[in-house]
């Protein structure tokens, strides 16, 4: 009876763990070719939920067909992000992170305060004019503080400046989709039946969320390997002077990662809907960027490949300690499973430190 439960969740778990995945990829792609750490990850894919939930829901499009509509929400959203606050911190000389400036540092920690405020607004803490005043007010002290201390740090400091941005920017989508759609959690029922394999039962929609997991996950290999455009951006990655030596041009190459990134990362909230069609709010993505870090790290931090495969190794952890812990007596069987999971992570990187498919 256990082995046929373990089995049975160990399917389920290959299934989420595709998904999963496909959730990381996005992630480990940005980091890969221009070392950004996308912190508002999660901010991401709960614009991707709430695209299959509104195209569900309004014009009864099922969230499959809502894929290539949020993949291209993902493109233009990740173009609008890296245009209006990447860029001016990436080199332009294709040497990644630009050292940090006293003015980028202060429009990166002006960009966080200002969230800040806004989050206070949204509230009701605050009147506008106070917090519109409070705003200007922040960012001029902050950013004049920075401007005579922040030179000795300047070095040292670059990747807090993306970490800044990124996060601001997932906070301020959070805030946006709040307003539209109000805090309160949504869902949708796609019921197209299931398919019954014995040791389990798969709903389809889960079926078709892994398929188009592994599908999109093919495409993307054979786009990096078999394309011109794909080899470009491989060779940024593995070396950005050459590769702009070589007559690549770099700063799009930049421009294109990041928004596939984040295509790719609000496609995967569309594909989640399928495994929790209740629950979609403006705070959803937390859980999931802390778990794509996880698989990030564990599949090989700036490896798409590794982030998938870390994925499904992530889901199958998962659903399979969950099991075993159900059957143990006296324990909570979700928080043990968490535990388990980031101690088996724990684990791969003491062996492996360098994920499960990085060679060095």
């Amino acid at each position: 009876m256990l082995f046929e439960q373990l089995a049975g969740n160990l399917v389920q778990g290959l299934v989420l763990g595709a998904v999963y995945g496909m959730a990381t990829m996005g992630l480990s792609l940005i980091f890969g070719v221009l070392q950004v750490v996308n912190v508002g990850h999660g901010a991401f894919i709960m614009v991707g939920a709430f695209t299959a939930l509104t195209m569900f829901q309004a014009m009864g499009v099922p969230p499959i067909f809502a894929i290539p509509v949020a993949f291209m929400i993902g493109m233009a959203l990740g173009m609008l992000f890296y245009f209006g606050a990447v860029k001016p911190l990436v080199s332009p000389s294709g040497s990644g992170i630009k050292k940090l400036s006293p003015r980028r540092m202060g429009m990166a920690a002006g960009m966080f305060i200002g969230l800040i405020v806004l989050m206070w607004i949204s509230s009701g803490y605050f009147n506008l004019n106070i917090a519109i005043y409070l705003f200007v007010g922040i960012i001029f002290i902050y950013g004049f503080a920075l401007y005579i201390y922040g030179g000795r740090r300047q070095d040292k400091a670059p990747e807090l400046a993306t970490l800044l941005v990124t996060f601001s920017f997932g906070v301020i989508l959070e805030e946006v989709v709040k307003q539209i759609f109000t805090s309160e959690a949504r869902g949708y029922y796609w019921d197209i039946g299931k398919l019954d394999i014995g040791i389990t039962v798969l709903p389809y929609p889960k079926l078709l969320a892994a398929f188009g997991s592994f599908a999109i996950a093919i495409i993307l290999y054979l786009w990096f390997n078999k394309t011109r455009a794909g080899m470009a951006m491989r060779s940024v990655v593995e070396d950005d002077v050459g590769a702009r030596v070589c007559g690549v041009n770099v700063d799009w190459q930049y421009a294109l990662s990041f928004s596939l990134g984040i295509g790719l990362t609000v496609t995967s909230g569309v594909l989640l809907t399928m495994f929790i069609p209740v629950g979609i709010n403006p705070y959803m993505g937390g859980p999931y960027t802390l778990k794509a870090f996880v698989i990030a790290v564990l599949g090989g931090l700036a490896s798409p490949y590794g982030a998938f495969f870390g994925g499904v190794v992530f889901g199958l952890l998962e659903n399979g300690s969950y099991t075993l812990f159900a059957n143990i007596k006296g324990l909570e069987p979700f928080a043990m499973t968490r535990f388990f999971s980031f101690v088996m992570l724990l684990v791969i990187l003491l062996i492996r430190p360098t994920g499960l498919l990085r060679s060095k």
